[in-house]
């Protein structure tokens, strides 16, 4: 089966998150009030728990990562002798970790208190368990860390699938968005859309705050869908799906007809289905919109329409050779 690819790609940028914001988030308890945590940054979205480094292996240590200790950690640092602890401890804060994170509720030693004080980097509690405790963080890091771009679409959310409708400016875009809104989907975004690689096989889209819940109408203007048709009408995230890309009908060119190759469209690196739908005149765009979404579900689901017909033809062919020998 043969695969039509098409890119969009965009510079890399190093993304940032506020560690006030995951002190915020996982509702952190800050054991050093003392410093100023408003200006440190977290730039890794996994994180480490530092049982080699306080045993005095330093090599390949990720400092840039949020520090971790749980049990373990603690019990082998509680047998450690003093000086040496110290030592450690010192040796450990001396690379400006973003800062150390006690989970299960642990009380976190004056002595290293005072340590990491000294070299300006917080300490802070959590009483949730250290397994779900990284589970949550790495999950959250990953999203807000996560390599974007932000392109001009419309994202829907059909039956459960994103749909990205692309194509170029006045081509109808909103006034399918719109239709599929009345007909019970839901908006994401309209106009601008920011893609997130969340993972290498999932892209999360979502519309900028200044636009969110927002639709332009030529000729009519700007309307609010959520005011307008409810809550129930609009969504925040939704991860892409398929891609259907509206261009102008053209004579001399061939469409497919049939679905038998897939064609595709790729974001950040992850590749994503993609319909390109000519329009004409009297051309529902939302029921076709609809209807690509329950074929790409079927699909996932394991029943593909065109290779079905495919298969029908094929055998009756064979079965009217095998009658006319």
């Amino acid at each position: 089966m043969g695969q039509n690819l098409k890119t969009v790609r965009k510079r890399g940028t190093m993304y940032t998150v506020e560690l006030k914001k995951l002190v915020d988030k996982m509702q952190l308890e800050n054991c050093t009030p003392e410093l100023d945590i408003d200006h440190i940054l977290i730039t890794q979205p996994d994180v480490n728990r530092p049982a080699l480094q306080l045993a005095g292996f330093f090599d390949y240590f990720d400092s840039e990562r949020v520090q971790i200790i749980g049990n373990v950690e603690h019990a082998y640092m509680e047998k450690m002798e003093k000086d040496h602890g110290i030592s450690i401890m010192k040796k450990l804060l001396s690379f400006k970790v973003p800062c150390i994170v006690f989970c299960r509720g642990i009380e976190v030693p004056e002595n290293m208190r005072k340590i990491a004080v000294e070299a300006g980097v917080p300490l802070l509690r959590s009483t949730a368990s250290t397994s779900s405790f990284m589970a949550e963080v790495i999950r959250w890091l990953k999203v807000e860390l996560a390599p974007r771009i932000s392109i001009h679409g419309v994202l829907v959310d059909v039956y459960g699938e994103g749909i990205l409708i692309m194509g170029e400016s006045g081509i109808g875009k909103s006034e399918a968005a719109l239709e599929l809104i009345k007909r019970g989907h839901r908006l994401v975004s309209d106009d601008v859309v920011e893609i997130k690689k969340v993972s290498d096989e999932t892209l999360i889209g979502t519309a900028p705050d200044i636009t969110r819940h927002f639709i332009e109408l030529r000729g009519i203007g700007i309307i609010d869908v959520k005011t307008l048709f409810g809550v129930e009408s609009v969504k925040n995230t939704q991860s892409i799906d398929l891609v259907i890309k509206l261009e102008e009908w053209n004579r001399d060119k061939e469409y497919d007809r049939f679905g038998l190759d897939e064609e595709y469209m790729e974001f950040l690196g992850n590749k994503v289905v993609c319909h390109s739908i000519p329009i004409r005149p009297g051309r529902n765009l939302a029921i076709i919109c609809e209807s690509a979404a329950v074929n790409y579900r079927q699909k996932k689901m394991g029943y593909n329409a065109a290779q079905e017909l495919y298969n029908r033809v094929t055998s009756n062919l064979m079965k009217n050779s095998g009658q006319n020998d």
